[in-house]
């Protein structure tokens, strides 16, 4: 497991980093109002999961062999690891056959439309979001957000820089700037960053609750992650 290098040294609640910036804890880390909204939140979408959880389980095993879950670690707030866990979308081997996928995005995010090793049913869970139901879980636990940055992979902060490291000032949140403002069309990681610090920037309460209506908007529209 790639290990963020952290100087384990805590100065006035922010956390040092190798290159001497520091991880300062955003506001809205310690907002009453995000988390009670993050606990209610959470536990509406564990109620969704848990009445569409067997018709989704069936359609995935019938459409391809393999496990109902696809289940990834992830880095969150100031860089601390936990582990996700999706309704699969893929092929059971689909990190195998990663490299002959070409990536159409730039930077250090992979994107392809037409990625081979989505299942039928990968496609649809993924354009109505119900491929991440199981995340709610995360949610509740504390480890994300409704809101906040997507949570990235190792071999993604092992390339980070100075500024990339702002970007987990905040918890990881099931929807963001990025899934808002055109996540099918931005492509560079980059302009990926750029929305996640500027959420940092416009936060306020109930900057939450506008993004997750205009989440639940795009859902209903299906314009989702492809």
């Amino acid at each position: 497991m790639y290990q963020l290098p952290f100087i384990t040294t805590v100065v006035e609640g922010s956390t040092s980093n190798s290159w001497g910036s520091q991880f300062v804890v955003h506001p809205s880390v310690n907002s009453k109002f995000k988390r009670l909204l993050d606990i209610v939140g959470s536990l509406i979408g564990l109620l969704i999961l848990t009445i569409v959880f067997v018709p989704i389980a069936l359609a995935i095993k019938i459409d391809s062999p393999g496990p109902i879950f696809f289940t990834q670690e992830r880095y969150g707030l100031q860089g601390r690891v936990f582990r996700i866990r999706k309704f699969r979308s893929m092929v059971s081997d689909a990190e195998q056959l990663k490299y002959l996928v070409s990536n159409e995005a730039n930077g250090l995010i992979f994107k392809n439309k037409n990625d081979f090793r989505v299942t039928r049913v990968g496609r649809f869970l993924r354009s109505t979001s119900l491929d991440e139901l199981p995340q709610f879980w995360n949610v509740l636990v504390g480890e994300m957000s409704l809101v906040g940055t997507r949570p990235p992979t190792p071999d993604e902060v092992m390339h980070y820089n100075q500024r990339h490291w702002q970007r987990l000032n905040v918890k990881p949140g099931l929807t963001g700037e990025w899934q808002v403002n055109g996540r099918s069309h931005v492509k560079d990681f980059e302009q990926v960053v750029d929305l996640d610090l500027q959420y940092q920037k416009k936060w306020y309460p109930l900057y939450d609750v506008l993004l997750i209506a205009r989440t639940v908007l795009m859902i209903f529209r299906r314009v989702g992650a492809f």
